[in-house]
């Protein structure tokens, strides 16, 4: 006597779960992704521009040395809070002030960024990067 199996059938698949786990997926990766804005600083290296004729000439230079262990302006140690203020107290022309800064070999990245970041609140500047 022949048996007659039948075919198995097919469950349908349920989409729900999928669409769940998707979810959860792009939920996890929004939170652990990074939403900072990034900026930028200006930055100009010490040497003549081409076409460049001494326009600087005029200007009160400010000379601050950044090391590993803080900051001098004009020789004279300052904090990295008070040093806008005190470049601003500096007497100037009506072309503002230009600031020489020469950092060490202890200086780091973040320290000139930071110095940057903090003379970038004086109007009418001018930084230059030596070495």
């Amino acid at each position: 006597m022949p048996v007659k199996l039948s075919a198995p059938r097919r469950a349908r698949l349920s989409m729900t779960s999928l669409i769940d786990v998707i979810f959860l997926l792009l939920l996890f990766f929004m939170l652990t992704s990074t939403f900072s804005k990034y900026g930028e600083v200006e930055l100009m290296a010490a040497g003549a521009a081409p076409g460049e004729s001494g326009a600087e000439e005029d200007r009160n230079r400010l000379f601050v040395s950044l090391g590993g262990d803080g900051l001098a302006l004009n020789g004279q140690p300052v904090d990295l809070g008070r040093i806008a203020d005190l470049v601003r107290s500096q007497p100037q022309d009506s072309r503002g002030h230009l600031v020489l800064i020469s950092p060490d070999a202890e200086a780091t990245a973040q320290q000139l960024v930071d110095l940057l970041a903090a003379l970038r609140q004086v109007k009418k500047l001018q930084t230059v990067v030596l070495g």
